[in-house]
């Protein structure tokens, strides 16, 4: 449909006062009444002037105006909002006069100038807000202060940017990737504001890898440990516990500890993945120790090995 601007119309600016915009409309409407103009199309113009003034005169309607007006398409086509639906109309409406641009908005009273539909009513927009945690935040779960840019709207309904600070809780067992809702902390809008959304993002940790809530980690091992076998330190979310190394192990082992993983139902596991390093030998008795060793298994070739 064809939009209207109404500001246009009366030849005020979009921040005009409301005096202003009395003082447009008694002057074009004495010059275009159709009973004394002499202009062309004067009785056309003077519906068009009378329309403009029905909603820019109300504070209602014109806030809700304002709303829609940044939807007004190139060419003067109306492209509606997401969600919108055209207001139903009701009652007497013929022989208003009033636009179907106006009627679609405010739906059709008796004489165009009560609304009989709903008026416009739009849901504020959501926001989607990036929150980078620590693995041990998710963990423990916490609370965390954060600042973002949110539109506020003035004293006629239109929309400023400006920003505000929440204080938001960090759910225990939260996994990268989660999201959390915060219900009416979006922008604001004449149906209510819409919700924030926080996108959990982990930042990267000197000592596990993340998948879901499962974890993973390198386990340093001396040859004699992983060959003999030993108890060994490794740290946890939850504190350092002593593991068990088997006699044997291998280079790329894993060994799983469950439920030492990111808390949930069910809690993750953590992976310990064995990695063998060998000592240096800087000293002839180290070297002569490593070659004893060498000479005890003559037939060992680990390239062989499985």
């Amino acid at each position: 449909m064809k939009f209207v601007d109404y500001y246009k119309v009366l030849g005020v600016a979009p921040d005009a006062t409301a005096d202003d915009i009395k003082k447009a409309y008694r002057r074009l409407a004495r010059k275009y009444h159709p009973d004394v103009s002499k202009e062309q199309n004067a009785e056309a113009r003077f519906k068009e002037i009378g329309e403009a003034y029905e909603v820019l005169k109300d504070a209602e309607k014109r806030a809700e105006y304002d709303q829609l007006r940044r939807f007004g398409g190139e060419g003067g086509e109306f492209r509606p909002p997401p969600g919108w639906q055209r207001r139903p109309g009701g009652g007497d409406f013929e022989g208003t006069g009033f636009s179907e641009f106006f009627e679609a908005i405010f739906g059709r009273g008796h004489g165009g100038a009560q609304r009989a539909g709903a008026s416009f009513k739009r849901r504020g927009e959501d926001i989607n807000f990036r929150l980078p945690v620590t693995l041990e935040e998710a963990a423990r779960g916490g609370t965390r202060t954060i600042t973002l840019p949110v539109h506020e709207m003035d004293a006629r309904g239109g929309l400023r940017e400006t920003s505000k600070t929440l204080k938001v809780t960090v759910p225990r067992g939260i996994t990268d990737g989660g999201k959390i809702r915060l219900r009416g902390q979006g922008h604001p809008g004449s149906a209510g504001a819409g919700d924030l959304y926080l996108h959990i993002e982990f930042e990267p940790h000197p000592v596990y890898a993340v998948d879901g809530r499962d974890l993973r980690t390198a386990l340093h091992v001396a040859p004699w440990e992983a060959m003999l076998g030993a108890r060994v330190e490794v740290p946890t979310l939850d504190g350092t516990i002593a593991l068990s190394v088997p006699a044997g192990a291998r280079a790329g082992q894993r060994l799983r500890l469950r439920g030492r993983g990111l808390p949930g139902e069910p809690p993750g596991d953590l992976y310990v993945e064995i990695q063998i390093v060998a000592p240096p030998t800087a000293t002839p008795a180290q070297r002569a120790a490593v070659e004893a060793l060498r000479d005890a298994f003559p037939d060992f070739n680990p390239r062989a090995a499985r």
